[in-house]
């Protein structure tokens, strides 16, 4: 007990350190360039508290759970041997978690809008709901495919380097093809697919994965999927605009 909350204590401390430098740089704009008071100052006041304060126990709360689950299924996948789990497993997280992220959501909703005003759909609301559904279902298919080749590169032992610098030249080359409404929001979903939850997820699963097998490193083979994960949907939404076009 008492070392747990010697570690929650540490995450606080770690938290507000984070966040200290957004607050003073905020805090210096507002009183010396803008010379404006403050407005609402107590809500901001408790507002930052309950940041800090979830920001703390999330940190503690990866510590605690998901590292260790993440970490202690690839460690069960790897004893049993089955590649095909253990590829099942990777699919499904990635494809699960992304699919429900709310950043990605919001993208696919704008990005409808975009094409209704590109007139690459039509602008009805079916049209716009169905090309931001088919948008978030390549997104995730997209990640789902990163942690199974990510899989793969542990167990085979495949050079990132030459599969991110690859994926990066296959980009540019899909890049020119694409439509050009399609093109930015298809460089934005490398970003908004790793969520929260996801990213800790998916790194203890490749450290765990390294760990266990003989003859890997888990500094420098068990990472590296989260890099995957930030390619793939900008392949697969250029494609998919692609295809949209076409249609």
């Amino acid at each position: 007990m008492n070392d747990s909350l010697i570690a929650l204590t540490k995450d606080t401390l770690g938290a507000l350190r984070d966040l200290l430098p957004i607050i003073l740089v905020i805090s210096v704009f507002q009183i010396f360039v803008f010379r404006v008071p403050i407005p609402g100052l107590a809500t901001i006041i408790v507002g930052s508290v309950f940041v800090v304060a979830g920001l703390a126990l999330f940190i503690f709360g990866l510590r605690l759970a998901l590292f260790p689950i993440g970490e202690s299924l690839a460690h069960s996948l790897a004893k049993k041997g089955s590649v095909f789990w253990l590829v099942m497993f990777a699919f499904l997280l990635g494809f699960g978690t992304t699919i429900a992220e709310p950043a990605l959501i919001a993208v696919a909703s704008e990005a409808a809008d975009v094409a209704a005003e590109a007139s690459m759909i039509a602008s009805s609301v079916e049209a716009k709901d169905s090309y931001a559904r088919g948008l978030r279902i390549t997104v995730a298919l997209a990640v789902g495919v990163a942690l199974v080749v990510g899989v793969f590169r542990i167990l085979a032992n495949w050079s990132l380097p030459v599969m991110i610098i690859g994926g990066y030249v296959l980009v540019v080359l899909i890049t020119t093809i694409a439509p050009p409404e399609i093109v930015g929001v298809a460089y934005d979903s490398g970003g908004v697919t790793t969520s929260t939850v996801t990213v800790p997820l998916v790194t203890a699963l490749g450290v765990g994965l390294a760990s266990s097998l003989r003859g890997r490193n888990p500094m420098s083979d068990g990472f590296g999927l989260i890099a995957l994960a930030s390619l793939t949907p900008i392949l697969f939404v250029l494609i998919y605009g692609i295809v949209t076009q076409w249609k």
